[in-house]
């Protein structure tokens, strides 16, 4: 009499988990000096977690990284600082008002800070001479991320050349560089943001409370609503409304705008995303409204 066989499958979750802890690990076994990009995002946020189970119960064998523009949420500073608390990771910290101050870099007319970014990005990495750098990417938030390999190779420069990357067949990522080049490392590539929201829920991951709906002022500029912050305030004829909203993506409170939404918990974010039609970005994000290839032209010079 046969012994009946049993099967055993992963459901999409949890073969993207899978996939994103084997990236860690073989990341670790390869590299001599990885950090991880931390800003308090979901993002990064879902990405510290598969880094805290990747290597549990031993904890997280590399710091974390964070480019202080200084128009952060402070919503979302505080939760950086106290998710780096609770795993006691080293947080290491470049700040853009810094290399403002020293000259290093200079503020651009509009007073916006995404773009000079940047450089302090590259002179941190540089200084503590890190090899791979994690980043919480993923293909469907912009066309340039979509043509990224999970394995990005950056030149001595910090430049991405997307006509010269490496292939990445059955999961094999070519990890070798030379002095003063390095990888960045996307674990996220092959996830969406519903992806996201729903590792959120099975994994019960706190998140800072601005991703959830509440009551703030905003004001309506170019079609996109902009919470009233000491770095954005409305300009003439724009009108300042108390609407309640939620953040899809957090980035520098100048340029992310808020959306619309009664979606106070997790599972009511998933319903709503099941609805939209329009990325995050695209619905957010006023730094991609420059140009069709804005965000490829940043990750050349070096962005993430």
């Amino acid at each position: 009499m046969s012994t009946p066989t049993t099967r055993y499958q992963l459901t999409q979750l949890q073969a993207l988990e899978a996939e994103a802890l084997f990236i860690f690990r073989e990341v670790v076994a390869e590299f001599e000096k990885p950090v991880l990009l931390f800003s308090g995002g979901k993002d990064s946020i879902v990405m510290l977690r598969l880094a805290e189970k990747a290597f549990y119960p031993a904890p997280v064998p590399f710091p974390v990284l964070h480019v202080d523009t200084g128009h952060n949420f402070q919503e979302v500073l505080d939760f950086r600082d106290r998710r780096v608390a609770e795993l006691g990771v080293t947080l290491i910290v470049g700040s853009v008002q810094e290399a403002i101050d020293s000259g290093a870099v200079s503020e651009p007319p509009d007073g916006t800070r995404n773009r000079i970014q940047t450089p302090v990005l590259l002179d941190t990495l540089a200084a503590h001479r890190f090899t791979a750098i994690f980043g919480g990417a993923r293909r469907d938030e912009d066309k340039a991320r979509a043509k990224e390999r999970v394995f990005s190779f950056r030149d001595e420069f910090g430049q991405w050349d997307p006509k010269n990357q490496r292939p990445e067949l059955w999961n094999l990522y070519n990890g070798k560089i030379h002095t003063d080049e390095s990888i960045r490392v996307f674990p996220l590539s092959n996830w969406t943001e519903l992806d996201i929201w729903r590792y959120i829920q099975a994994e019960a991951i706190a998140l800072p409370s601005i991703y959830y709906a509440h009551h703030r002022e905003v004001f309506d500029r170019d079609g996109m609503l902009y919470g009233v912050h000491e770095v954005c305030r409305p300009r003439a004829g724009e009108e300042v409304l108390t609407r309640q909203v939620r953040y899809r993506t957090v980035g520098d409170a100048s340029l992310t705008a808020a959306v619309s939404s009664d979606a106070s918990d997790v599972e009511a974010v998933i319903q709503e995303l099941l609805a939209t039609r329009i990325t995050e970005r695209g619905a957010t994000r006023g730094d991609d409204k420059f140009s069709e290839a804005s965000m490829e032209d940043r990750k050349k010079e070096g962005y993430f």
